[in-house]
This record gives structure tokens, C-alpha cells and sequence, in this order.
């Protein structure tokens, strides 16, 4: 368990973050199934707590109890005052600022700087702490130019129409499908989903977030494809990640880990570094536009504090990392 030999900032408001495990309070930053729990109390935004009830409430298990932070607007909680901010990384998906009026923290969650067409965009503040998610935190992790990757997604699937084939993107049914489906009927592409996928993307519809376009449909996979739609399914690997009757087929992996990683690894013809983390130089930048006086790292490479070191930060990794009470 991690302690600060100079005073707990957040202890009096008895709040955990991105907790697995039910807590009475705890502030959830998005709604991945890595960073949330059952709580007595979760705090969070208004599109997190859409999709936090769709993902773990529900018929025989009840609504679950909330409390609402608009982006950008601050709230007291236990003598603190708690600001939710932007993180980039999907619908709903938000920062944790907290201040008592001496000091002020900053808990990222997962987070991305670059642009998104399905999430609000990546705020930034200044704080004395910081607590980051550092993921991609190896040099190796340098992403190319978004507007490269996207080319050649469509690349590979127009090549795969122009050849007769079904191109099947394998992407998370949260945040990735959503912003990749997006992406393609920003293009003309119209989108067939998995229905795992599928009812994800309901809320984003409720919550204002139009996936189609006036060219391009965005339909539940109903068991067979369709000519001139790609089809958005779950990751190899997961649960139901399969589905019936596609026939030729060219499949593609959006990640950011496929910067590191060949497409056989992943089990796919493509592997494209379409990611919704922030790659090595954004962790960077990050560090650089909060400026705080005390840096601490979690779900990252110890390699990545140790370069934050070399640059100056005041910087040590966060014990123990995956997850637990962090203030």
C-alpha cells in the first residue's frame, strides 16, 4: 500500500479510484471493466454512469447508485473540492482533480491527447501531484500520425472489398469499436457490429454521440455480411469474439500495441497502432503541461520513470501498480 510521509490529501474524503473490488465511494474514471466495481457510491460522469449502469446493472441487479460530474465542473466531497476533466480515452471517460486549498492532485485514469471523434478531449491542468497512467511508457511506443494509420485502415479495407473479402475489425466493444466505426462512415463505409458492440453503441446514441453518417449506416451483424460493409467484432481472445457466417474474410487489429507487436502475434492479417492511450511523447508532453512537483506512475514500465528522472521529475512508480487506494 502506497502512504505520503507528508499528509494524505484525499483521506478525510474516504474516496478510492478505478477500484475492481465495491467501495462506499470511489470515483470512476470511465467504464472498462478494469476500472470499476459494484460501488455503494460511484462517481463519475454523466456518460460513464449511462454506461456503468448498462454494463453492471441492470434487470435482477438494480440500479446503481451515482453521483454526476459534468466536465469541468467542481464538486465538494469530504472538505475537498473534486473537478472531473476530459481524458480522451472514450465516451465519458474523464480526470480526477482534487484540491483542499494547499495542495492539489491530479489522477489521469487512462487518458489520450491526440483527437477523437467519440470522446471529449484531453484536459490538462496544473497540479502538485500527479498520479498517470503510463501504458505505452517504452520509446518503442512512439505511435505514427493518426492520419496515417486511418489511411491505411482504409487502404486495407477497400483492398479487401476490391478482393471479394469481408473486412473484420477486431476492436474493443467500448470506446474502440465505437471510434473506429466513426472513422469509417466518416468515409463513406458503412458498419456492420457485433452485438456486444452493438448495444454499447446505444448508449453512445443516447448520450448525443451519432456513430452513422448520411452516407454510411451503422447496423447489428444479423449473421451474414453484407457487400461493401466492414464489420466491427470483439478482439481474438475474448468471450463470443466470433462471429457466424462471413465467409472470406481479411482481418485487422486496431491497437496501440501493434507498434510493438507483428500481425501474427495478434492472430490477424493487419495490425494497425490506432490507439486510445497516449503513446510515449504524449506521456511526455502530459508531464509537461502539469507541471507538478511529484510525479507517480502506475500500469507502466518501470523504464518510464527512470526516464522522467533523467529529465528532472520527481517521479517513482505507484505500489501496487494495477490498482488499490491511492490517496
Amino acid at each position: 500500500m502506497f502512504t505520503y510521509e507528508d499528509g494524505l490529501l484525499l483521506t478525510r474524503a474516504r474516496l478510492w479510484v478505478d477500484v475492481r473490488r465495491r467501495q462506499a465511494r470511489s470515483f470512476v474514471s470511465h467504464a472498462h471493466a478494469d476500472h470499476m466495481a459494484r460501488h455503494q457510491l460511484a462517481l463519475c460522469t454523466p456518460e460513464t454512469g449511462r454506461l456503468y449502469q448498462a454494463r453492471l446493472g441492470g434487470p435482477g441487479r438494480g440500479r446503481l447508485p451515482v453521483q454526476e460530474m459534468r466536465l469541468g465542473e467542481a464538486v465538494d466531497h469530504g472538505g475537498l473540492r473534486l473537478t472531473a476533466l476530459g481524458a480522451g480515452h472514450c465516451l465519458g471517460s474523464a480526470m480526477l482533480l482534487a484540491d483542499d486549498g494547499e495542495r492539489s492532485l491530479l489522477y489521469t485514469g487512462d487518458f489520450k491527447l491526440g483527437e477523437s471523434l467519440t470522446a471529449a478531449p484531453c484536459e490538462p491542468r496544473h497540479a502538485d501531484w500527479l498520479v498517470m497512467e503510463s501504458t505505452f511508457g517504452r520509446p518503442e511506443y512512439r505511435l505514427p500520425p493518426r492520419r496515417e494509420v486511418i489511411e491505411r485502415l482504409l487502404e486495407v479495407v477497400h483492398e479487401a472489398f476490391a478482393a471479394g473479402r469481408t473486412p473484420v475489425i477486431h476492436a474493443y466493444a467500448l470506446g474502440k469499436s465505437q471510434e473506429v466505426t466513426k472513422i469509417l462512415t466518416t468515409h463513406g463505409v458503412p458498419v456492420l457490429q457485433h452485438p456486444v458492440v452493438w448495444e454499447m453503441s446505444r448508449v453512445y446514441e443516447a448520450c448525443g454521440v451519432t456513430l452513422a453518417t448520411g452516407d454510411a449506416d451503422v447496423a447489428r451483424y444479423e449473421g451474414r455480411p453484407l457487400q461493401g460493409h466492414a464489420v466491427v467484432t470483439l478482439p481474438k481472445g475474448m468471450k463470443n469474439h466470433r462471429v457466424a457466417g462471413l465467409g472470406p474474410v481479411t482481418s485487422i487489429a486496431v491497437t496501440g500495441w501493434a507498434a510493438g507487436k507483428a500481425p501474427y502475434r495478434l492472430a490477424v492479417d493487419h495490425a494497425l497502432p490506432l490507439s486510445d492511450h497516449a503513446d510515449f511523447t504524449e506521456l511526455l508532453e502530459f508531464v509537461e503541461r502539469v507541471e507538478p512537483s511529484r510525479v507517480l506512475c502506475t500500469h507502466g514500465p518501470r523504464s518510464f520513470v527512470d526516464e522522467l528522472c533523467s529529465r528532472g521529475w520527481n517521479a517513482e512508480p505507484l505500489a501496487p501498480e494495477p490498482q488499490g487506494r491511492l490517496f
